[in-house]
């Protein structure tokens, strides 16, 4: 299974379509409220939510759907990352409600070899994410600072710090 990729396996205009989806429920909301103290009432409250809102329910936290695309881009773009440059754009089109799935794709809008280092290079990427009816929930655009193939070999390769299955020594049953 492929995580990430160096700099040379990007294509600009390629689309990596992320795969699962997931499945929000009321758990992941309310622990994701409570882990960043985010204690608005439309999040948290569901009689609040019911007779106050335009929605009528409660709308999961937007940054909780921002994280989960993130994280759902980690093995197709930011896998072998050095590191994550910038947040250029955040858009929360649409409300996510407890019960709906996410699923998320990320398109290469561009690339340029690192001005400081030769063995890294930069990737801008747009992720968008998207409900079980096709409802565009969420767009952001980042720029992701990634390896070259030569950086991975002077590094000990793909999985550098990965230690080797050894055999248990065998007993010796000899009397």
């Amino acid at each position: 299974m492929q995580f990430g990729r160096t700099y040379e396996e990007f294509e600009v205009g390629a689309t990596y379509k992320h795969w699962p989806g997931k499945t929000v429920t009321e758990y992941d909301d309310h622990l994701f409220c409570l882990l960043t103290m985010n204690h608005h009432p439309l999040h948290m409250d569901t009689n609040y939510a019911e007779k106050t809102t335009d929605f009528g329910k409660n709308v999961v936290v937007g940054n909780y759907i921002y994280s989960l695309l993130l994280g759902m881009s980690v093995p197709d773009i930011s896998g072998k990352a050095i590191a994550n440059l910038e947040i250029e754009s955040l858009k929360h089109v649409a409300p996510t409600f407890h019960g709906d799935t996410i699923y998320g794709e990320t398109t290469v809008l561009d690339k340029w070899p690192s001005k400081s280092k030769n063995d890294r290079g930069i990737v801008y990427v747009e992720t968008k994410g998207y409900k079980q009816d096709g409802t565009l929930v969420c767009v952001f655009r980042r720029k992701v600072m990634v390896p070259t193939e030569t950086y991975i070999k002077e590094r000990g390769g793909e999985q550098p710090g990965r230690p080797e299955l050894t055999a248990p020594a065998e007993k010796n049953t000899e009397k």
